[in-house]
């Protein structure tokens, strides 16, 4: 997927302030690809066994982040004993990430730095695991996918004796809205759940980018009701040929949408508030709909016009 930033305007024709930890999120995530190579070239690979004890040290990191501690504080907040809070402290000294002042331990800038890394490290494989069922659906499309501000996103399963729970958890954001954008592979939802479409028609004010082929069934199932609602201003539909998975972005909150390819139904939805997130999902719709059409009118009353005639 590419970015057209430069595409996404504000009214007077300027490009909106964008967050700079948005802009440093997207960057990493362009060049992960490209991280190992540079350390290659840079020739600088940190041992394995150096990571590993990185990780292994993060409780007392993590502690040490918060607050300088001395050596009884350490035992008592890690439920440690005094060898290993010694073993702790001496590691943490000779890697140059801790040093002592008062009697307390405290983190150099260095060992700020790293106990930064080693939680968001934790974080972001936390993310990986919770967002699997969706990330195994979208993995040839998540290059530029910000894990950071899905930490805690909401994750919405279909089930076997459940198998609508991410639908119905779609509609439900989609009730308490006022607007909506999105962009999808296939229908928002079933064609047979008219929850949706009495929403979108009658009750938010929407903007969805759907593969052409698409529309054709909308207007088959829904013909009155989608022209008078695209008529009224109500609803505003884009084509695009290239999508990469389903978008809903919302008054106040943002979802991703993983769909099976066989069945087209919804098997997760990942829906999150993150200011962060939101950014991220404006931006990429943004990006989307630069490079979509507004669906022609004139082009789709000729077929429908074709197909009563057949009838």
């Amino acid at each position: 997927m590419e970015f057209h930033e430069d595409e996404q305007t504000t009214d007077d024709g300027r490009p909106p302030p964008g967050s700079p930890i948005l802009a440093v999120l997207l960057e990493n995530a362009r060049n992960q690809q490209y991280l190992g190579q540079r350390l290659d070239a840079a020739d600088n690979r940190v041992e394995t066994d150096m990571l590993g004890d990185i990780v292994r040290h993060r409780p007392v990191l993590e502690a040490l982040r918060t607050e300088p501690l001395d050596r009884r504080e350490i035992e008592d907040r890690l439920d440690v004993s005094r060898a290993t809070s010694h073993r702790f402290t001496q590691w943490l000294d000779e890697q140059g990430f801790v040093e002592k002042v008062d009697s307390r331990f405290q983190l150099t800038g260095r060992g700020e730095a790293v106990a930064d890394e080693v939680l968001r490290f934790e974080a972001n494989v936390r993310t990986v695991h919770r967002l699997a069922p969706l990330l195994d659906i979208i993995c040839e499309d998540h290059q530029e996918f910000v894990l950071e501000p899905f930490v805690d996103a909401h994750v919405t399963l279909a089930e076997p004796d459940d198998p609508y729970q991410p639908v119905e958890r779609f509609i439900s954001l989609l009730s308490e809205s006022e607007t909506f954008r999105g962009f999808n592979t296939t229908h928002m939802a079933p064609l047979v759940l008219g929850g949706f479409h009495d929403q979108i028609f009658e009750e938010t004010d929407t903007e969805i980018v759907y593969h052409p082929h698409i529309f054709e069934k909308l207007f088959e199932t829904y013909p009155e009701r989608a022209r008078e609602a695209i008529d009224r201003g109500h609803l505003a539909l884009r084509n695009r040929d290239d999508l990469p998975y389903g978008l809903a972005i919302f008054d106040e909150c943002v979802g991703i949408g993983g769909y099976d390819e066989a069945t087209g139904l919804m098997q997760v939805f990942v829906d999150t508030d993150d200011s962060i997130a939101c950014e991220w999902a404006d931006r990429v719709y943004a990006s989307i709909r630069a490079d979509s059409e507004p669906l022609d009118e004139s082009k789709r009353i000729t077929r429908e016009t074709r197909l009563e005639n057949i009838g």
